[in-house]
């Protein structure tokens, strides 16, 4: 079948197809924390995230780790083609955040063993691929045995030139007794791992993002860093200039001082 026009308007129905439909031995899962209080996003990130596409054409977004589904949310009502994968069914059983409005779009699976997602269209059932993936303090949860697994399933469902967009942690974080982040590992080695699988890391598109993105060190005041990982960095989008006020603007917007100043005036430090 030739490609099918895959924008958001022709989709009927999204599928997952899932070895394993949730991470059960996941200690993530057994101990849930970030998945029974995480539901992320970042209007700013999606601003620059769609200035760098251009937006010709509305983006098709596969977020990893989606926990409470706000990001995908915000995609799908900016006209994007987005689906959320969670590896714990905590939210899905208690229809938490956005669980309850687009349940449709989001999804469990354990992301370390296959799965494949299709969409439906007039023309039927296809295989989907997505422009940008992302991964939002997920890697450090993943065991360094699983890693290749996990990213085979983002080489399979990343479109020839995609981003693979990540936030990595640097420190453990314990709960009842059991570290949650299984692999912390510095930046070098992960880039090598990336590499070593058949990925490139682009510092540029870090750079483009300016610290604006929906997890990291900005919004958790812990160690860590960003990655943008890409199959083909030829075919990767260009990257826009930007005037100088917005690069100063993205080193401002929740930065300690200004997070401190808001807290002080209006009551509440968030993005």
């Amino acid at each position: 079948m030739p490609e099918v026009d895959q924008s958001p308007n022709r989709i009927r129905r999204i599928t997952v197809r899932a070895e394993r439909e949730v991470a059960y031995e996941s200690p993530d899962h057994l101990i849930p924390f970030g998945t029974r209080l995480n539901n992320s996003r970042h209007a700013r990130f999606n601003k620059k995230l769609y200035e760098l596409y251009g937006m010709d054409v509305p983006l098709r977004i596969l977020d990893l780790g989606c926990s409470g589904g706000g990001f995908v949310k915000d995609c799908l009502d900016d006209g994007c083609l987005a689906v959320g994968l969670e590896g714990s069914d905590y939210s899905k059983k208690l229809r938490r955040a956005e669980w309850r409005t687009i349940p449709e779009n989001l999804f469990t699976a354990d992301l370390t063993a296959p799965f494949q997602i299709s969409g439906e269209f007039p023309e039927g059932e296809v295989p989907l691929k997505f422009d940008v993936i992302t991964a939002w303090e997920v890697m450090e949860h993943i065991h360094e045995r699983d890693l290749p697994a996990l990213i085979a399933n983002v080489k399979k469902h990343l479109r020839p030139g995609g981003l693979w967009i990540m936030s990595v942690a640097l420190c453990d974080d314990i709960h009842d007794g059991v570290n949650l982040h299984q692999t912390v590992k510095p930046k070098a080695w992960w880039v090598a791992k990336m590499k070593e699988q058949g990925l490139t890391c682009v510092d540029a598109y870090v750079n483009y993002f300016n610290t604006q993105f929906v997890r990291g060190p900005k919004d958790t005041c812990r160690p860590g860093f960003h990655l943008v990982a890409t199959n083909d960095p030829s075919l990767g989008p260009k990257i826009p200039a930007e005037p100088l006020a917005y690069r100063i603007y993205d080193k401002w917007l929740g930065c300690r001082l200004q997070r401190l100043l808001r807290f002080a005036i209006a009551g509440y430090s968030d993005r």
